[in-house]
């Protein structure tokens, strides 16, 4: 998160919406986020306190990145965030994430989020 920006308008940072995570990982030499800490939702400069060593032994396995600037969402599956432009957008795969968690998703997301496909 701390490198990820919207690949349409380059905006930085993305707000992460967590579903599903998996402890993975034991973690011996943590590394703090340069610039910015989506545990946190801050600028990494503004935060007098962290849990690197938390954060660090979690897998995201499903969640949300959104663009607060174009409002576009990209979904989490599976580890992996899938930020591709909209024409590449999977219509199947993101109608079915976008079922599995619809308890989760914001309705501002769900209501005024761009995808290539929208409804709306």
């Amino acid at each position: 998160m701390d490198i990820l920006a919207c690949p349409i308008c380059r905006n930085f940072p993305l707000t992460l919406k967590v579903f599903q995570v998996d402890k993975r990982y034991v973690v011996k030499n943590v590394i703090r986020c340069e610039v910015y800490c989506s545990y946190h939702g801050d600028n990494v400069e503004n935060i007098s306190s962290t849990k690197c060593e938390e954060c660090y032994t979690y897998e995201i396995t499903d969640g949300l990145l959104v663009c607060d600037k174009c409002s576009r969402w990209y979904p989490i599956i599976d580890d992996i965030p899938i930020m591709l432009p909209d024409s590449l957008r999977d219509k199947k795969r993101e109608s079915a994430f976008l079922e599995k968690w619809k308890d989760k998703i914001p309705e501002n997301i769900i209501k005024h989020g761009k995808e290539s496909y929208s409804e709306k």
